[in-house]
């Protein structure tokens, strides 16, 4: 376990995949013995790390952060004066989506599925014809259209639109009466596979099942609630932060909190384990989290530094049990010198400059693990890999 823990803080640090890191380990005597791999043994294979990372999840990487943090309390004599938080998007691994592209994504996968199932409950079971030619010579359509400049541009979109949606709608039913047919079959000798493929099946008709829903509701001008932004990441969400270069982005929120020594230009501190929740949800709503894991550790800061998000009465409340001797929130009347405003200012622009050392440096700009959970593992794995690289400057 040392040894995969090792790997794990090189992949963060360099931004590598399984395989590159496997191979670049194998090649390197320092990251060998950074690894603790020895000359005569073999680094572990890509798919064992890989694995590990799925099964361990999010929750013992955290776990292990709390443990750095305690060491630096005990050893190096860190004391936690102030804090600054701010919540950031951690991008899902999805491209940037539109309805005519899903509902390809979606038949691909539907075919994808239905192709396997057939092949082991057998073709008479029923025929789903493979539509998504069909839906890609929309798409295509659909892009020639957007590049023309009149003004029945978007009635076309919507029409070839609408004929994807019923494209997949059709597809859909004969996946259901395939995945119906199969659940009938699967008995015997090798039913656990069998039922096994009717889920992944099942489970992509549902997505494709969203997708249509979406486009129709598209189509009538209705608005869409729970909009689906990938096939392959159905836990990722669209979210608006108000940034003028890219208003939308796609994945997930986390809030970001670090607590340093003081409030000096260049403070670098620690990093908590970070607090997220489906969807969009405002700063105040992700502080309570955060407030709760600062107990956890033992940390009471006398200096909060909070971003303009936050709202002053849900801010309060979250920080009683804390107590801290100043709050500062940018843009709001805080009572206090100018001088101390100043200060407080620059080091909450610090939260910032940080966010952008963590995507930049330790790759929490994008998750390459799918769903909410494999964003929880990447995020704590880029936090872990910083905090040991804080701790080793502190030890020196």
């Amino acid at each position: 376990m040392d040894v995969y823990v090792r790997l794990m803080i090189v992949k963060a640090r360099t931004g590598w995949g399984y395989e590159t890191l496997v191979r670049e380990v194998s090649d390197s005597l320092h990251l060998r013995r950074f690894c603790l791999v020895a000359l005569g043994e073999r680094v572990p294979h890509e798919s064992t790390v890989r694995k590990l990372t799925r099964r361990l999840g999010g929750d013992v990487i955290e776990e292990l952060t709390r443990c750095v943090i305690a060491k630096a309390q005990r050893e190096t004599r860190f004391q936690a004066r102030a804090v600054r938080i701010d919540s950031t998007v951690v991008e899902g691994d999805v491209r940037y989506p539109s309805d005519a592209a899903l509902s390809l994504d979606g038949a691909r996968v539907l075919a994808r599925e239905a192709r396997k199932l057939a092949g082991l409950i057998g073709r008479d079971a029923g025929r789903v014809q493979d539509r998504s030619r069909a839906l890609g010579r929309r798409l295509r359509a659909i892009s020639r259209t957007m590049g023309r400049r009149t003004g029945e541009r978007k009635a076309q979109v919507l029409d070839l639109t609408s004929q994807a949606g019923r494209l997949l709608a059709k597809f859909l039913s004969e996946a259901r009466r395939l995945a119906l047919e199969a659940r009938r079959r699967a008995r015997g000798r090798g039913a656990q596979r069998k039922l096994a493929a009717i889920r992944r099946l099942e489970h992509a008709s549902e997505l494709a099942e969203r997708v249509a829903g979406q486009i129709k509701l598209r189509v009538e001008g209705e608005p869409i609630t729970d909009r689906l932004v990938s096939m392959f990441d159905a836990d990722a969400r669209p979210i608006r932060m108000g940034k003028l270069g890219k208003p939308n982005e796609f994945g997930f929120v986390f809030q970001i909190c670090e607590v340093t020594q003081n409030t000096r230009r260049g403070a670098r501190g620690f990093i908590l384990p970070a607090s997220t929740r489906s969807g969009n949800p405002p700063e105040s709503k992700l502080l309570p989290d955060t407030t709760v894991e600062l107990e956890r550790l033992g940390l009471r800061p006398r200096e909060v530094a909070l971003d303009g998000g936050f709202e002053k009465r849900p801010t309060a409340e979250a920080l009683e049990r804390l107590a801290p001797d100043r709050v500062f929130i940018a843009g709001r009347q805080q009572p206090g010198s100018r001088r101390t405003q100043r200060r407080l200012a620059k080091y909450r622009t610090g939260a910032e400059g940080r966010i952008s050392h963590l995507k930049r440096s330790y790759g929490l700009r994008r998750t390459r693990l799918k769903g909410a959970a494999g964003a929880h593992a990447w995020s704590a794995w880029a936090i872990l890999a910083y905090n040991l690289d804080t701790l080793a400057i502190r030890a020196r």
